[in-house]
């Protein structure tokens, strides 16, 4: 998927959609070029456990864990923890990329098929429950956060740099 900005004045559904587009294609981007050995490497003391291609599987089960998981209702059998750092050690970046961009598209069709306000279907006890606009909102501000620690971690594994 290209990276663009949405339109500077989309209706607030292509504005949240759009932003949220920019920042799930900016992770394929940053990732471009990377070994295998690179993706692997955990570069950030205060985080052994994220490489590359955790991070990349983290935001696909994010994607999955917001809009099936909670917002559907989706129970994951057999799944992990969706919001847990973490990766099948043998799945290629290549591989992992494919499958959030598959998650990302089936994200995509949800919000397409709902409106806005409509409310997610499932929340931990305790948690009231949001509204889809909050889960779109707050990819935007989950995809971003993690794309940060991307450049980081690309500019301490290759010197790669840029917006």
């Amino acid at each position: 998927m290209p990276r663009h900005f949405p339109p500077p004045k989309a209706d607030e559904r292509d504005m949240l959609s759009g932003w949220l587009d920019r920042q799930r294609a900016t992770v394929r981007w940053k990732c471009t070029g990377l070994s295998e050995e690179q993706a692997e490497l955990a570069v950030l003391p205060a985080s052994p456990r994220m490489s590359v291609k955790t991070l990349v599987g983290h935001l696909r089960h994010v994607e999955l864990g917001w809009f099936e998981t909670s917002f559907l209702g989706v129970p994951q059998v057999g799944a992990k923890d969706p919001f847990k750092l973490s990766q099948p050690p043998e799945a290629s970046l290549d591989h992992l990329l494919d499958e959030y961009d598959q998650q990302c598209e089936r994200s995509r069709q949800i919000v397409a098929d709902h409106q806005l306000d409509d409310l997610e279907a499932w929340a931990p006890e305790g948690i009231e429950l949001v509204s889809l606009r909050w889960i779109v909102t707050h990819l935007i501000e989950e995809t971003a956060r993690h794309l940060g620690h991307l450049d980081v971690m690309r500019e301490l594994i290759d010197g790669t740099t840029g917006y």
